[in-house]
Order: structure tokens, then sequence, then C-alpha cells
């Protein structure tokens, strides 16, 4: 694998600063991780072959989900604690329902990749996907706000469906957005 200048200058700008947000992070979400050094290490390993062999676009979006799904695969392989049963878990009271801190940063990881896959589309492509996908108008509209064709409206919008999969795949996301 080359190691030019030029790939130790993109792992310096735009992975290590990270670092001080990754593991508080990952101490924050994760405390059962005891070795926060080695989810760190094996990420930065990751993030750099990626980008060898396939330029990443996000590198902070991507060094996260890869820290996360290292922290979530050793919290399943190291879970020790015992399962409540249905009715011992009924009695116990929800605190709050607002979503976690990861839940949060999972969000705000998925809006950047969205946003930054939107981005990247043509413009009547782009309208049609916010405005047919996001925000759930009905096709006869859109064609009427864009001065289009139905049936353009159906074809944009399964054109940026697929260049969109393919931008997450390229950065990889290819989970990041299944439900």
């Amino acid at each position: 694998m080359p190691h030019t200048p030029e790939h130790r200058r993109w792992f310096s700008e735009e992975v290590q600063p990270h670092e001080p947000i990754l593991r508080s992070y990952l101490r924050g979400s994760f405390p059962a991780v005891r070795d926060v050094d080695d989810v760190v290490q094996e990420s930065y390993l990751r993030i750099w072959r990626t980008h060898l062999s396939t330029p990443v676009r996000s590198a902070r979006a991507f060094l996260f989900t890869v820290a996360r799904r290292l922290a979530l695969d050793w919290v399943r392989r190291n879970r020790t604690a015992p399962f409540l049963s249905e009715r011992e878990a009924g009695g116990l009271e929800v605190v709050e329902e607002k979503p976690s801190a990861q839940e949060q940063i999972d969000t705000e990881e998925k809006i950047e990749v969205l946003a930054e896959g939107l981005v990247a589309l043509p413009r009547r492509c782009r309208d049609v996907i916010v405005l047919y996908r996001l925000k759930g108008l009905p096709r006869q509209e859109v064609a009427q706000r864009l001065g289009i064709s139905p049936k353009t409206v159906d074809e944009q919008a399964a054109r940026g469906v697929r260049r969109l999969e393919e931008f997450f795949r390229a950065q990889g996301y290819q989970r990041l957005f299944e439900r």
C-alpha cells in the first residue's frame, strides 16, 4: 500500500484532529469498553486502509462510524449483564424519553452524510429527491412545481436514489441508512 506524503497529510489534517472528541464519545457512550485506545487505533487502521483504496469524503463521520461499530462489537462480545424478565422490566420507570447522546450523534452523522450526498446530485435530481422523497409531496405537485412531467419525477427520483446509494457505499456507509 502506498504511503505518500499526501496520504499522511490527509490523515494528520482530516482524521487525527478528531481524536479527543472520539475518545470522549467512546468513554461516554460505551463505558463498558475498557480499552478505548484499542478502539481508536483499530479505527485509525480501518480508515487508513479505506482511504488508500477509496477516497473518504467525510473523515470525521467515517471515523466515528467505524469506532462506534468496533465499540458495539466489543460490548456484544463481552456482555455479562443479566437480562431482566418481562415482568421485572415492566416495573422499571423510563426516566427520559429523548434520544441518548449516542443516538443524537448517529442522527447528526446521518444528516451530514445525506447532505453531502444531496449536494453531489445534479440540481433537478436533488430538487426531486428533496420534494418527493424527503418532504413527501405528491408526484403531481412536484411535477407542477418543477415544470416537469410526473414520469420525469419518477425517473429522477429513481436515479437520485441510485446515486445516493452509490455515494453512501463509496463513503463506507452501506448500512448506515438501513432501518
